[in-house]
């Protein structure tokens, strides 16, 4: 009777031990294949961006640019707008105007060692450009 006993608990252990990597087969399965499609999906994502990126980020600059000029119409000597107009000016591609308007930050702030290196560079990048 005992041998009987054990054989039911040995294979009654074993169809457990079989389902346990059945399922652990199909969850490990299941990890992988959304994993997958998680990464495909978002590098499809990715490639569809930049087309659109380029344009909000443009927009949103002249944006911020239009804004910054309202500021400094009201306030001309205001440090943050000045020098959020020139680094959006820099981005937009109008060196001339950042180069402006870092003059006038050098001359409101000489002691400012980082608008008078930054003012250097945007020259010699610009002097660059012309050549």
């Amino acid at each position: 009777m005992s041998s009987s006993g054990d054989d039911y608990i040995i294979s009654r252990q074993k169809k457990i031990e079989r389902k346990k990597r059945i399922l652990t087969i199909v969850g490990l399965a299941s990890f992988v294949g959304s994993t997958v499609f998680g990464v495909i999906t978002g590098v499809q994502q990715k490639s569809q961006q930049p087309q659109t990126s380029n344009v909000s980020i443009e927009s949103t600059l002249q944006q911020q640019a239009r804004g910054y000029e309202l500021v400094l119409q009201r306030e001309p000597n205001n440090q943050v707008a000045l020098e959020k107009l020139a680094i959006a000016k820099l981005h937009l591609k109008d060196p001339k105007g950042a180069i402006a308007l870092m003059e006038k930050l050098v001359q409101l702030h000489p002691e400012r060692q980082d608008y008078q290196t930054v003012l250097e560079q945007v020259k010699k990048q610009q002097g660059k450009s012309e050549k």
